[in-house]
């Protein structure tokens, strides 16, 4: 036991669960807390970027690419508000975030006297975007609120939670005992009578398919998949979450749109990861009668209605694939048919320019362990299944949530948590506008960031999805800042490449730089890509005809999912 103020409690805890970096912006309801963060500066990195939406965008790129847990920290009310967005994508993401945000005085929470930064229920709206949240009501549970949060961002489904603590609590003092954390295996494993109705399913299949999702990853479990796989020697049809479970290197990896070749011939689909929705509309992502489907996920949600499981595990998806693959037993290889695949696929998305070009060029400097920061542009659209991706946690995109803004901060928090690793973030100038003034906070503290801004003065997709619904477009032109001299005003060195040969050029020489860079990309008028992104399209997309199956007919036409 020792005497410390609220602000010291949470700092030293924090220092006990390995924190080393928190994101925040210092505020009256923060102060204590920061003074505490002050004194366990030689063990935990305090980095204060300029809007409180980047402190949980950098916590969420920070969590992604170091695979620990991100922290930001914000005041009460608008700061929290502010941060919302982005502890909503790393919600969409299975991505680890804690959340600590300030409050007002614990005796008027509640009570509508109009403090400063006072919301009605706080609480309810962190809730919101977070799995678990928790309060201190004085100095000594600060220990306990902090080793429970963390608790439960090793347990479940990975997802951010939130902690609030009042200006009073942090302030004051008390006799606090600090928690030494235990070292303890939280991960679920699957019931075995489960996994034996999988495996049966799975080992008498005439053609098994299995598709990842984002929980492959955020459950470190591309190994177990690996193996699983081959196996198998089933397809793994990787979804735009899970980019990276399975090198696409390997012969049995195939993206979304490689899925459509192969889905039409299975009989059983073992989902590990996903909720396996059309994100549109909220349908199961490929319907259909004849297949039967098992469900490998640490959320029974992801198997509810609209979805259909013949069985479902619930368990922590490497445990879960381990125990699959001890299971089943190893089938014969496969023949050339999912080369076949991947060239149809490769051949259709081929064909959408300037993105390949511009996409290919990212590629082509980029080394394995390199982490691209995907945003939604146009080039970012067509990034989704045909960036190659080739390790764990080199390809960070912001989910269902679709965050437009959400790349660049991302990138910064990222750039913290990546080692050394080159990271390259690509941003419209649409969303660049929403956090453009971070270029002080990468200069601030060099972060190792090439950002490529394609500007083609709207936002570009509305832009085209209003003129293919409307046959014109209304309030989607922008007016942009000369992104040079904005670069030079931050110094940040910047650079023009308008096409895929001079982006190549100015990436190899921005990766060559030790701290940030920008790199604008002027472009025009781009192609879609929708028609190629979703294993099924929404109704918005037009359609497009599809050249035929590479795999042939189906068994039967209910087995296509049309």
């Amino acid at each position: 036991m020792a005497t410390m103020t609220g602000g010291q409690a949470l700092a030293h805890q924090l220092v006990l669960e390995g924190v080393t970096d928190v994101f925040g912006i210092p505020g009256v309801q923060l102060d204590w807390a920061v003074d505490g963060l002050r004194q366990v500066a030689d063990r935990i990195r305090f980095t204060v970027p300029r809007h409180e939406q980047t402190t949980s965008y950098m916590a969420d790129g920070y969590a992604r690419a170091s695979g620990r847990f991100g922290t930001c920290m914000v005041v009460p009310g608008p700061g929290m508000l502010n941060a919302m967005a982005g502890l909503s994508t790393a919600y969409a993401c299975n991505s680890p975030v804690l959340c600590i945000a300030g409050n007002i005085y614990g005796s008027a929470v509640g009570r509508n006297l109009g403090l400063l930064h006072e919301i009605k229920d706080q609480t309810g709206v962190l809730a919101s975007v977070t799995k678990w949240q928790g309060s201190a009501s004085t100095p000594a549970d600060v220990p306990n609120l902090v080793r429970e949060a963390v608790r439960q961002l090793r347990t479940g489904r990975p997802a951010p939670v939130g902690i609030e603590i009042a200006h009073d609590v942090l302030s004051a003092s008390g006799e606090v005992e600090l928690i030494t954390p235990d070292a303890e295996d939280l991960r679920q494993k699957p019931d075995a009578a489960a996994v034996e109705r999988a495996a049966a399913l799975l080992g008498g299949a005439r053609f098994p398919v299995i598709f990842v999702g984002g929980g492959a990853l955020a459950g470190e479990a591309p190994e177990a998949l690996r193996a699983l796989a081959e196996r198998l020697q089933a397809p793994v049809v990787i979804g735009e979450n899970g980019r990276g479970a399975l090198s696409d290197r390997h012969p049995l990896a195939l993206n979304a749109l490689g899925g459509r070749a192969v889905f039409p011939h299975a009989d059983v689909v073992l989902v590990v990861g996903s909720r396996f929705v059309d994100t549109a509309v909220g349908n199961p992502a490929w319907p259909s009668d004849a297949v039967r489907y098992v469900y490998l996920n640490i959320d029974p949600s992801a198997w509810a209605p609209p979805r259909r499981a013949e069985v479902a595990i619930e368990a922590d998806a490497a445990l879960g694939m381990r125990a699959l693959e001890a299971a089943v037993s190893r089938r014969p290889a496969r023949g050339d048919e999912l080369d076949r695949v991947r060239a149809w696929a490769a051949a259709q998305s081929d064909a959408i320019r300037p993105q390949r070009d511009f996409v290919r060029a990212i590629r082509n400097v980029l080394p394995d362990d390199g982490i691209l920061v995907n945003e939604l542009t146009q080039v970012g659209y067509y990034a989704r299944f045909a960036y190659p991706v080739y390790r764990p946690g080199t390809f960070i995109g912001p989910g269902y949530q679709g965050t437009l803004g959400y790349g660049f901060p991302t990138s910064l928090g990222v750039a913290a948590g990546a080692g050394g690793r080159p990271v390259v973030g690509i941003t419209g100038d649409g969303g660049f506008g929403w956090g453009m003034q971070e270029l002080a906070t990468a200069r601030k503290y060099d972060l190792r960031v090439a950002t490529i801004v394609f500007n083609d003065g709207h936002f570009g997709n509305v832009h085209r999805m209003q003129e293919d619904q409307f046959g014109t477009a209304f309030g989607t032109g922008l007016k942009n800042p000369d992104f040079g001299k904005l670069a030079d005003a931050f110094e940040v060195p910047y650079s023009r490449a308008d096409d895929g040969e001079a982006l190549e050029r100015a990436l190899r020489e921005a990766l060559d730089t030790a701290g940030p860079t920008l790199i604008e990309a002027r472009v025009g008028g781009m192609p879609s890509p929708w028609h190629l992104m979703r294993l099924r399209n929404p109704p918005f997309v037009k359609a497009q005809p599809a050249p035929p199956n590479p795999l042939g007919e189906p068994p039967s036409a209910s087995a296509t999912g049309a």
